[in-house]
This record gives C-alpha cells, structure tokens and sequence, in this order.
C-alpha cells in the first residue's frame, strides 16, 4: 500500500522590522516607501511581496525570490504562498534592479500580466508591481497601464 501524507501544519518564520509600526498603502508612493525600507543595493534582483489586508494596512513583507545579475524567476505559487499564508485581500509587488535603474523591462511586464491572471483565479487582487530603489525612486506598472 502507498503512504500517503497529510499536510498538518504549514510554518511561516516572521520577523517583526521596525518596531512593527504599522504602514497602510493608499498610493504606489506610498507603497515604495515601505519597499525602499527593505531594498537594498543588491547585485542581483530580489522580487518582495507586500501581503495588504482589506483596509491597505501591510500585514507582511516576503522576500520572495534571489535572482541573477538582471533576471529573477517568479512563479506564482510562491507569490501568492505569503499571501495566502497571511490572510491577504490584495498584494503589491515589487523588485529592484541592480543598476538601480527603474525602468521596467519587458519580462517585468509580462509576469505584472501573469501575476494579475492569477491572482484574479484564486481571489487576491494585485494592486501594483513597483520597480524600486534603494532611494526609494519608483516606477509603478499600475500607472504605467500594464495592471
């Protein structure tokens, strides 16, 4: 007979940053405030996610993948892990370039398409895709039309 296993209890290690003050996100400004506090001036890309609750208030920020010198692999399941895990209505994503440039590319255009089409399945609204960084200069793909 096949073993067969049952999932009891998924953890998630939290860490609580700045003293855990609390942030509500009402504009991409707003959003690349509280992305700055954790970009760094990485040498290669690191994609966040931003889990919000119903009122906009941050409930959680996942490092969410390392990428190389000027790419990062985001797959959905692990975007919308951290929101699932943390009872996200709605998430924000972002992601710094290593030149600091925050220009979008067009793969960052095409998973923001990617990430918005699943997010619409499962029932969590992404709100934004910011391009950060570490002076917490941005480019929204929202205001940019691409969301």
């Amino acid at each position: 007979m096949k073993k067969v296993y049952e999932i009891q209890r998924i953890k998630q290690v939290i860490s609580e940053i700045d003293g855990g003050e609390r942030y509500i996100v009402r504009s991409p400004e707003d959003g690349a405030k509280v992305a700055a506090s954790f970009i760094g001036e990485d040498d290669r890309e690191v994609f966040f996610v931003m889990c919000l609750n119903t009122k906009n208030r941050v409930v959680a920020v996942h490092r969410c993948h390392v990428g190389a010198l000027n790419t990062s692999v985001v797959h959905p399941r692990e975007v919308f892990k951290c929101a699932i895990l943390n009872n996200a209505s709605s998430i924000i994503v972002y992601h710094q370039h290593p030149s600091q440039d925050t220009q979008p590319s067009f793969e960052d255009v095409s998973v923001t398409k990617r990430l918005v089409e699943a997010g619409k399945l499962i029932g969590i609204e992404v709100l934004d895709h910011l391009i950060v960084n570490a002076k917490a200069e941005y480019t929204s793909l929202k205001e940019k039309g691409h969301i």
